[in-house]
């Protein structure tokens, strides 16, 4: 990146706020097809919900010590407590007092429980970020578009807030939700014009209906605002490099696109400290290895 190009400058030529810089130089991949010659670099972030035993400076500390570049924090899910903490003790400016200490970059707030709106502020004057939290009920396959386009009209005052605090709102598909098939995310990137609206693909659910995790990345495209490197297996097996499956198709994927977020490896379960701080550096380096082999292809 060019030393003149400041941060908010290049969050806008990318079309993405809160994706952060760069900390240190990383290879870069070729993207394939039409867009062959252009470069994509794969950058790291973890959630904190991985460590909500622990305060969120301690929850900061180590995800910076195993190496990740930014860092996903969480709402109450599973009585998570770190983003209220944020909220109630630290504010903004603490927040971003804290993320420098351990130069980490503020990449997303997860807000399935509490929603985007609670903290739409909060994320805006913590540096802008994006905001992730889930969609709708299910419905019948001939009602989706209808369904969708109406889903997604409902957001727009969210989408405003985000245009007034510089974020983004991803939507995460689930099982047996409004957003879960690979229709649906057609559906839904159909109807969305908002460049502040988008998406946070979740692959392990997309394995659940044996569909394929890089026909999901590419027909999201430029509205993929999120990605959870997250497999559909049991406990941290979940994690990249720990469970079975290749990923290296997922980051050329990502490549593809030009995805402009963060990898984030994730899983659901609390295990203890030392094992998941040692599971995630297996992620880190699995995903790292996958990148190489990315470049190379």
């Amino acid at each position: 990146m060019n030393k003149g190009l400041n941060r908010r400058t290049f969050l806008k030529a990318v079309g993405f706020s809160g994706a952060g810089v760069l900390a240190a130089p990383v290879s870069s991949a070729r993207v394939q097809g039409a867009s062959r010659g252009r470069i994509w670099r794969m950058r790291l972030s973890t959630s904190s919900i991985h460590f909500m035993g622990l305060p969120i400076e301690q929850a900061c500390e180590r995800i910076a010590q195993l190496g990740f570049e930014a860092i996903d924090i969480w709402s109450a899910h599973q009585g998570c407590p770190h983003l209220d903490d944020v909220a109630a003790r630290l504010g903004p400016e603490g927040l971003k007092e804290l993320l420098a200490k351990h130069k980490l970059e503020l990449f997303a707030f997860s807000v399935y429980k509490g929603g985007y709106a609670r903290y739409a502020e909060l994320l805006g004057k913590a540096g802008g970020g994006v905001a992730v939290q889930g969609s709708a009920p299910a419905c019948k396959p001939e009602e989706l578009t209808v369904r969708m386009r109406k889903f997604i009209e409902k957001l727009k005052p969210l989408v405003e807030l985000a245009e007034r605090h510089d974020s983004y709102l991803a939507i995460e598909n689930h099982g047996n939700a409004l957003l879960c098939s690979l229709d649906s995310l057609r559906a839904f990137v159909d109807a969305n014009a908002s460049p502040r609206l988008g998406i946070a693909l979740a692959p392990y659910h997309i394995q659940t209906l044996k569909a394929s995790v890089p026909e999901a990345i590419r027909i999201c495209g430029r509205q993929l605002k999120f990605f959870y490197a997250w497999q559909h297996y049991p406990a941290c097996e979940q994690l990249p490099g720990v469970g079975p499956t290749d990923m290296t198709p997922w980051l050329q994927a990502l490549a593809d696109i030009q995805y402009a977020g963060y990898v984030n490896p994730f899983m659901h379960g609390d295990p203890e400290l030392d094992v998941i701080s040692a599971n995630l550096a297996k992620a880190r380096d699995y995903l790292k290895n996958g990148y190489k082999k990315v470049v190379q292809m």
